[in-house]
This record gives C-alpha cells, sequence and structure tokens, in this order.
C-alpha cells in the first residue's frame, strides 16, 4: 500500500526520492510528499500524481543531503494534502515522519498528546507517532532513543521513518509489521519500503526485521532490537545482493505494465518450474528440507489467501482433493482470523500471497498456529517477505516484479506451484503412478508454450472489448475448477474496468442469477472439453432463451458453435488439468482491453493498492 523512501547521503538526496517514489506508485496511493533537510525542514506535498509533486520540487529548487519522501493510501482521513504524509511535529527540535500501517490506540494516543498541549493538523494516525516521538525527544534530547520509546505505546503495524532539523545527517527507522528495508552504498545509506525503490542507487540489501530500530548516518550505520525483552541491543542482519534488473520494473516497449506482466508469463511459469522442467521426476524438497518429514504427515491441507491468491487457492483445493485425495480447505484470510476454527495439528496451513506482505493473510498464519496447527508453507512473489520467514517451508514463484496492481503472472505463477504441490502430495500418498508423474512433468514443460498461444487470442478479444466497455454489468459462469477461473475473471474486469461484474458456478443459474439475463448482460463462459461440458451447454441455453448474450472461451474441440448471440472464441488446445491456467490468460486479455476502450487508469485503478499491508 503506502510507500517509503528515505536517505542520508554525501549527494542531493531528491532526485533518489522522487525516483523511489515513482517505483513505488504502483503499490497504490492518493497523495504524497517529501521533506528534505537544508538547514531547515523543507516539506512539499500534494494530493495529485508523483510528477506534480516533482514539478513543485523543481519550482522550488528543493534540495538536500538527507529526506524521506511517501505515497500514502488513506486510512485515517481523507485523501487531502493536510493528511498527507510527512507530518511534523515540534518548534525546538523539529521533526518530520512517514509512516506505512495503522495504529490501532491513536485515539488514546491523540487525547493524551492533545492534553499534553500538541495541537493536531491532520485526522491521521501518523500524527500521533510524530507527537509521541517529539514528546519523547524533548524528554531525553536523543531522537533514537525517542523513536524506541515511543514505538513502545504503538500498538498495531508500522514502518517508520524519522528525520529532525537540528541534525539532518541522521535517519532513525523502526519496523513492525510492515516491510522496511536498508540499501548501502558508498555514497550513503537509503531506506524503502520495497526493493523496486533500492535498485536505481544499490543493490546491497538489508531486510529490516520485526522490532528493529535503524539509525543510518552518512558513513554508518546501526541495527537494534529487543529480542529477549530485556532491552535494546545492536544486532547483525545479513546483506544480501539484490538479483534485481532496472528493466524488469521499467515498461520497455509496452504501453502499461498489466499488459507487459501478462506477456511475460510464459517465461514467468518457466521460471517459477526451472527445478522441475528439466527433472525425470517430482521430489518434495522443491519445498524445503523438512518438506519430506511435514508432508508425511499432513493429513489435509488448510489455505489461507486474499483476493486473487484466494482464488488460486479455490482452483488448489480442487486439484488437491481430486488427484492427491486430500482434504483441502480454502479460507479468506481476513475472515478466517476472526472465526474460532478447530484446528488440526496434521493439517498443513498454506499461506499464498504475493508480495509476502498482506497483513490479513500474515494474521491469519499466525492465528491458525496459536490454535495449535503445527506447519505453515508459504506460496510467495518475494524472497525475504514477512510470510517466506514465518513459514516453515517456501516456494518462490519467481514471477519477477508484477507492478500493476490486478495481479496476473503472480496468479499463474501461483498455480503452476500449486498444481506440482499437488503432484508431490499425490505421490507421497501413492496416487500418481510413474506414468502419470511423467505426463505431468511433460505438460508443465510443455506449459510456458501453450500459454504462448493463449495470448494469441488478443486480437479477437479486441473486437470483444468494444461490446463489453458499453456495459454496466457481466456475468461469469464456469464449472468444476474453472468456476474459481471465473470469479478471477470477474475480480479482472472489475478491479481496472470498473463494471460491475460477478461469477457463478455455471449450474446455480437457476437459483437466482438467471433474474438478470437480458440483452444488456454479456455472460462470459469458459467452457473447456472436459466432463462438464454437456451440463454447460444446458447452462448456455437457459442465457439465450432470456435474450442474453454470450461470450465463450472455449476450447478447440468444445464442439460449440457460434450464433446470434453467441460469440465464440477457441484456444489452440485443452491441456487437462492445466486448462484453467491457460483459460485466465484470455479473461485478464479481455479485462485490460475493456479498460484500455473505457480509459480507466489500467495499473493503478481507484482506490485500490498492490500491496495490502494493513486489514
Amino acid at each position: 500500500m503506502c510507500g517509503i523512501v528515505g536517505a542520508v547521503s554525501r549527494n542531493n538526496v531528491v532526485p533518489f526520492l522522487l525516483e523511489g517514489l515513482s517505483r513505488l506508485e504502483y503499490r497504490g496511493y492518493d497523495s504524497a510528499g517529501i521533506v528534505v533537510a537544508n538547514g531547515r525542514l523543507h516539506r512539499l506535498r500534494t494530493t495529485e500524481r508523483v510528477a506534480e509533486l516533482e514539478k513543485q520540487v523543481f519550482q522550488q529548487n528543493t534540495s538536500g543531503l538527507s529526506g524521506i519522501a511517501h505515497t500514502r493510501w488513506a486510512t485515517h482521513g481523507a485523501p487531502s494534502e493536510r493528511n498527507a504524509h510527512p507530518h511534523l511535529s515540534g518548534e525546538a527540535r523539529k521533526i518530520a515522519v512517514v509512516h506505512n500501517g495503522i495504529i490501532e490506540n491513536h485515539d488514546s494516543l491523540r487525547q493524551r498528546l492533545q492534553q499534553s498541549g500538541f495541537e493536531f493538523l491532520s485526522d491521521t494516525d501518523t500524527e500521533v507517532i510524530a507527537h509521541l516521538i517529539s514528546h519523547y525527544l524533548h524528554a531525553n534530547g536523543n531522537l533514537l532513543q525517542a523513536v524506541t520509546d515511543a514505538i513502545k505505546e504503538l500498538k498495531g503495524a508500522y514502518a517508520i521513518a524519522v528525520i529532525e532539523e537540528q541534525y539532518p545527517e541522521r535517519l532513525v527507522l523502526a519496523r513492525n509489521g510492515a516491510p522496511l528495508l536498508l540499501g548501502l552504498s558508498d555514497d550513503g545509506f537509503f531506506a524503502a519500503s520495497d526493493a523496486s525503490a533500492l535498485i536505481q542507487i544499490t543493490n546491497r540489501i538489508i531486510y529490516l526485521e520485526e522490532g528493529d530500530v535503524a539509525e543510518l548516518y552518512r558513513d554508518r550505520y546501526q541495527i537494534m532490537n529487543d529480542p529477549d525483552g530485556n532491552g535494546m541491543q545492536q544486532v547483525t542482519r545479513t546483506i544480501r545482493e539484490l538479483d534485481l534488473a532496472r528493466d524488469a520494473v521499467e515498461l520497455g516497449s509496452y504501453s502499461h505494465f498489466m499488459q507487459k506482466e501478462i506477456f511475460e508469463q510464459p517465461v514467468a511459469i518457466a521460471n517459477t518450474l526451472e527445478m522441475v522442467l528439466g527433472a525425470q521426476s517430482i521430489s518434495p524438497l522443491l519445498f524445503g528440507s523438512q518438506a519430506v518429514d511435514i508432508f508425511a504427515k499432513t493429513r489435509g491441507i488448510l489455505i489461507l489467501a486474499c483476493g486473487t491468491s484466494f482464488h488460486a487457492g479455490l482452483v488448489a483445493k480442487y486439484w488437491l482433493e481430486s488427484i492427491a485425495k486430500l482434504p483441502c480447505q480454502v479460507e479468506i484470510a481476513s475472515e478466517y482470523r476472526y472465526r474460532e476454527p478447530i484446528a488440526d495439528p496434521y493439517t498443513l496451513v498454506i499461506g499464498i500471497s504475493q508480495s509476502g506482505e498482506t497483513a490479513d493473510t500474515l494474521a491469519a498464519l499466525n492465528y491458525a498456529k496459536s490454535l495449535g496447527h503445527t506447519h505453515s508453507l508459504a506460496v510467495c512473489n518475494v524472497p525475504e517477505s514477512a510470510l517466506i520467514r514465518q513459514a516453515d517451508l517456501r516456494f518462490l514463484t519467481r514471477a519477477g516484479p508484477e507492478i500493476g496492481v490486478a495481479s496476473t503472472k503472480a496468479f499463474t505463477t501461483q498455480l503452476a506451484v500449486l498444481l506440482l504441490m499437488t503432484a508431490v502430495f499425490a505421490k507421497l500418498r501413492g496416487k500418481l503412478p510413474i506414468a502419470l508423474e511423467q505426463k505431468l512433468i511433460a505438460e508443465l514443460r510443455h506449459l510456458p508454450v501453450a500459454i504462448q498461444h493463449a495470448l494469441k487470442t488478443e486480437e479477437q478479444i479486441q473486437q470483444w472489448a468494444g461490446d463489453f466497455s458499453q456495459k454496466q454489468h457481466a456475468l461469469f459462469l464456469g464449472r468444476g475448477v474453472h468456476y474459481p477461473i471465473a470469479m478471477e475473471g470477474a475480480l479482472k474486469l472489475k478491479e481496472i474496468s470498473y463494471i460491475h461484474a460477478e461469477a457463478y458456478a455455471a449450474g446455480e443459474l437457476k437459483h437466482g442469477p438467471l433474474a438478470l439475463v437480458d440483452s444488456e448482460m454479456p455472460v462470459v463462459v469458459i467452457a473447456p472439453n472436459d466432463a462438464l461440458l454437456e451440463k454447460l451447454k444446458s447452462n448456455l441455453h437457459e442465457v439465450r432463451a432470456r435474450g442474453g448474450r454470450l461470450y465463450v472461451f472455449a476450447d478447440a474441440d468444445s464442439r460449440i458453435e457460434e450464433s446470434e448471440g453467441v460469440h465464440i472464441i477457441r484456444l489452440a488446445e485443452h491441456r487437462g488439468v492445466l486448462s484453467p491456467v491457460l483459460h485466465t490468460i484470455p479473461l485478464q486479455l479481455l479485462a485490460y482491453h475493456v479498460a484500455l476502450q473505457k480509459g480507466t487508469d489500467v495499473d493503478k485503478p481507484r482506490n485500490l493498492a498492490k500491496s495490502v499491508t494493513v486489514e
């Protein structure tokens, strides 16, 4: 969601801060701001895009050797300049603060600080942090100690960056529940909430851990933590070489990141399955050194996820139960964490998240552990993310940076991993004969090529997009394992085109949704040539009988004919168990081209954020 960048350097930090904000725009935001220290704290804020902030910086010739900047996604207080970060506090010792996350006890802290004489100029929970640090700075005179004292009183999630007017050569950071990274270079030290903001300056990265407080100077840094509750002490964190090319987070020849990422899917799948594609068999060790023992003890699966990742989990449920004969429960993470479910120590908990920082998924995983679930597995696209660190087992999807808010390649790589995991469980449970294992490996090897064929439907989909762009509503239908794919298609359309779209299991039409069908309600149907095809055809007749217009994604041999009101796009081939992956591709293209027709902001849809790091 919100994005932080910060720097103390021997050079002017403003270009770094602005480019860092630009690289964090994909996370979603409604305001942006910057503070630099150049004899005083010079602050600029806007409710426009980062480009507008850059114009202000240029007009005012802003520069400095230290500074912090922020893109805000509103939680407390409406999007406005007064609520935009950074927030200031203090007079004799003025400080500036930026913050990602949510402070749950901000109301009580606000009341106490107001009684102490602090004036609040915004509606945000972040201003509470600024005044609280200012309070402790006045008491003890040291910014590092003031931040350390202040965070002891904060309840909730936060990543914080603080600079002080009087001592501009220092930047203090704190992390709890929201990601924050350090960048190390010969010119100074840098911070960001996402590695993509740091690759412009360095590839030497430190991932701050829970409870870390860091103090950065131009020529040195230290990291403190209180791991055993006996007081802050200096700790050492591993310096990692960031393997992320600059062009991976740049558009290149594409018009939008979503378009780029849709067409990157063959490569993303191949990279994700690299260790499998050249192998002769499938091993549990792909999921970690403990996987053999943990998988052998597993009697059931619990998947926790949100949004698109939740849809991937629903597909996995079909696979796990039909192929591996393993019971599987899929839960929306934000709902699971507030239920009182029954835990089974022999049920493996799987958290799925593109970013690995999704607050509800992390909280749900911790809740599952507290209930008595013994082991966990993370399926994630970001190394060193909180989800990866919290799980016993892990599989990185290796999709590369996904900038567009509407997830595409992260989803299909998740599906590839979940099918691989299904095969591992099936093999361990004696449900995967050698011949079937070899066939599945061959299918996975062919998957990048099959996706390339699916991408060739784009020209036909562009023709459909004109019809859809004039509509207010759409219905998506699927059966069996393709029902979650219909859900994902509906989500993509509403996310970026703002057309209301709903997905139903096709057999449910007559139980209510059929009342919505008329000539103004386009009905998108996923029609693979599988065991449910004939039943699906009956559902299509139900739609046509009510005047509905059908837009059918069929396999080449699905034996559905085009006619008045029935439009068909055929995929080149039916890939059996991998069909859900392939049928995802044209649905992504449909959403993309409809959004283009409507002129919406494809990569940064309104009100949405890429990495949802708050509840």
